[in-house]
């Protein structure tokens, strides 16, 4: 039996068709990954390698968020910085990738919550902007 499936990775799309194989009562899977000749544009909103954190709260200030698990691998803003929206204040190391977590606002940082090599769950607070 073979699924057809849909997979969006950092914005382009690819159909993904999976094989289920049957051999001596265990099921193994292959699959065959065709890209699209053009990305489709995504419709929900996905973490990508720039992730741009939202703050808790609204007004310009809140708490960087965790988008997901992993290791800080650099912290590039200490309190009392002024930041603008869009600008990198860590790196977020997940499966093996680097993810940049950005300011969603304008603002200065009223307290950083990790040190480079601490481990972070999803919704950990990072990084407060007053």
């Amino acid at each position: 039996m073979i699924k057809k499936y849909n997979i969006t990775v950092n914005g382009n799309t690819y159909d993904v068709e999976v094989e289920e194989l049957k051999s001596e009562g265990v099921s193994v899977s292959r699959e065959k990954i065709k890209p699209q000749s053009t990305p489709r544009p995504q419709v929900s909103k996905s973490v990508s390698s720039k992730t741009q954190a939202s703050p808790q709260s609204g007004g310009g200030s809140g708490s960087v968020n965790a988008p997901m698990p992993g290791t800080i691998n650099d912290v590039r803003v200490k309190v009392g910085d002024s930041v603008k929206k869009g600008q990198i204040l860590l790196i977020l190391e997940a499966m093996k990738m680097e993810n940049e977590i950005m300011a969603s606002c304008d603002g200065t940082i009223s307290g950083v919550s990790v040190s480079k090599g601490a481990s972070v769950s999803a919704g950990d607070v990072l990084v407060t902007i007053a």
